[in-house]
């Protein structure tokens, strides 16, 4: 078999779609912090279609990684001349391979912090994107403020410190931007947050601030931070996914990237030193993110979060099982028709109703093979950020929280099953979420009153009523009958509401 490298593109299958540019002739005008499968899957796809116009050869992604994880990343890159192959599915199954070259180099943080610096003083780096997580802008889920107290980021505040957060780098190298005469970069989150921009904005400037008063201020009067909104479920790359882009490309590729055909990027056109010609590749510039990204997050996001753990509380392992099971499919369609849809705002050239039934089509692909365990990871950044917003606001208008409650009792049930099962639980919050859960037997509630999770939300006392009743179902069949503790919860609400 021919690894993946630029010598190999010619012995590549004719189905797959290769560059038609010159990789190594690109210039680095983005600097990405968080090359992993979504970064892959969507913001270097949309350079690389950019690119195969020969349009903006000036627009080459460097990748920086700053996690010990990044390290893997950095030597399959290298190894392969950054090259890496995209997979595509469709729910008819129907699938697209292409090689995408639009990453120019990756640089790995610890080996040389100066060299990341660097990278971000050039001149030619006119923006940094950002797809850290939810849960990497450091930003307490109960009170909205940024947090510095993380050991990292408190190395990074020391006077004189070489950077070992994002926080640290782009500080610094707006700092020598500054000193030097240059314009700011702009910088763009890809993360899956409400106001992703507004948000980045709060957390650099509060750190800059914290590091350097007088460039914390110049930072939040010169530095572009413009909202966006993406879309592309890319679940975990797996041995089965290399097998498949083998099979597909004739090429063999370390660390290949899988995701749904569907992709969407709406983004606020709103930049300091210029950017690619975007629109020419579907991507949409406008005005005003929010219709759009509260769509995005209350519909999909939200709905990941709301079939997760009752998902494997019924004994699923894949989203698409869920999306079959009858009881479960019309719970999540009934969350997003009944709760997340009220609070909406009309979306230009989006139809809800049709959007909602796209969505229920993209959870049930089979070919996706998306795990409820990804959905499950760091519930405690999504879920105050997705599905809590949609509670308070229904909350404050009177409107439906049934389905909102009892995804909440899952999520408390199913902390208890996986500890008592010796499961792993990837979430920062999990020692105080699963004490809350277990106190439980005698606090009613007590899962409710983690501030830094629910805020003053968890104490709203018709949350805690319908938190309550959703749990009694939960616990009175037992974890696997989450399927019928959604009947029988959901017996007073009907499911199949139309539109609203």
């Amino acid at each position: 078999m021919v690894n993946l490298n630029l010598a190999a593109l010619a012995a590549a299958a004719p189905s797959v779609q290769t560059p038609t540019y010159d990789p190594l002739s690109l210039t680095c005008g983005i600097v990405h912090f968080g090359v992993g499968g979504f970064h892959r899957s969507h913001e270097a796809m949309y350079l690389d279609r950019l690119l195969n116009l020969r349009e903006d050869h000036d627009w080459g992604i460097c990748g920086v990684g700053v996690l010990p994880a990044d390290a893997r990343m950095r030597d399959v890159l290298a190894a392969q001349d950054h090259l890496y192959t995209l997979l595509t599915t469709s729910p008819d199954g129907h699938t697209e391979a292409r090689v995408i070259g639009a990453i120019r180099k990756f640089l790995f943080a610890p080996d040389d912090p100066e060299a990341v610096l660097e990278q971000l003083a050039d001149p030619a780096t006119r923006i940094v994107s950002l797809t850290v997580t939810e849960g990497g802008y450091a930003i307490d889920n109960g009170t909205g403020l940024f947090d510095p107290s993380g050991s990292e980021l408190q190395h990074d505040l020391t006077p004189g410190a070489v950077p070992r957060t994002v926080f640290g780098f782009i500080t610094e190298g707006l700092r020598r931007r500054r000193a030097r005469g240059l314009a700011p970069f702009t910088v763009v989150s890809c993360d899956n947050m409400q106001g992703n921009g507004d948000v980045t904005r709060l957390a650099l400037t509060s750190f800059a601030r914290l590091k350097d008063p007088e460039l914390g201020e110049w930072l939040a009067a010169q530095v572009a931070f413009p909202n966006s909104m993406v879309d592309r479920i890319t679940p975990v790359t797996t041995e089965q996914t290399q097998q498949d882009v083998t099979a597909a490309t004739g090429l063999d590729d370390a660390w290949p990237v899988l995701a749904e055909s569907f992709t969407q990027w709406v983004l606020e056109d709103h930049f300091t030193l210029g950017r690619p010609a975007l629109e020419q590749v579907g991507v949409q510039l406008v005005t005003d993110v929010e219709p759009y990204e509260l769509m995005k997050l209350r519909l999909l996001n939200a709905s990941h979060q709301a079939m997760g753990c009752l998902g494997l509380l019924a004994g699923w392992r894949y989203v698409h099982e869920v999306c079959e099971d009858p009881a479960l499919g019309a719970f999540v369609l009934g969350y997003m028709t009944a709760e997340a849809t009220p609070t909406l705002r009309p979306v230009p050239g989006i139809d809800l109703g049709t959007y909602r039934q796209e969505l229920m089509a993209r959870f049930g692909s089979r070919a996706i093979q998306d795990t409820l365990a990804r959905l499950v990871v760091d519930a405690s950044e999504r879920i105050p950020k997705f599905l809590l917003p949609v509670v308070r606001e229904q909350l404050s208008r009177g409107g439906e929280i049934r389905h909102a409650a009892l995804v909440l009792a899952a999520w408390s049930a199913y902390l208890r099953s996986a500890e008592a099962q010796g499961q792993p639980i990837t979430d920062v919050h999990a020692p105080l979420l699963l004490a809350a859960a277990q106190r439980e037997d005698h606090t009613p509630a007590a899962f409710l009153d983690v501030p830094a999770v629910f805020g003053d939300l968890g104490q709203h006392g018709r949350l805690r009523t319908e938190y309550l009743s959703a749990q009694a179902s939960l616990r009175r069949l037992g974890p696997q009958g989450a399927a019928q503790a959604v009947n029988d919860a959901m017996k007073p609400l009907s499911l199949a509401q139309g539109p609203l």
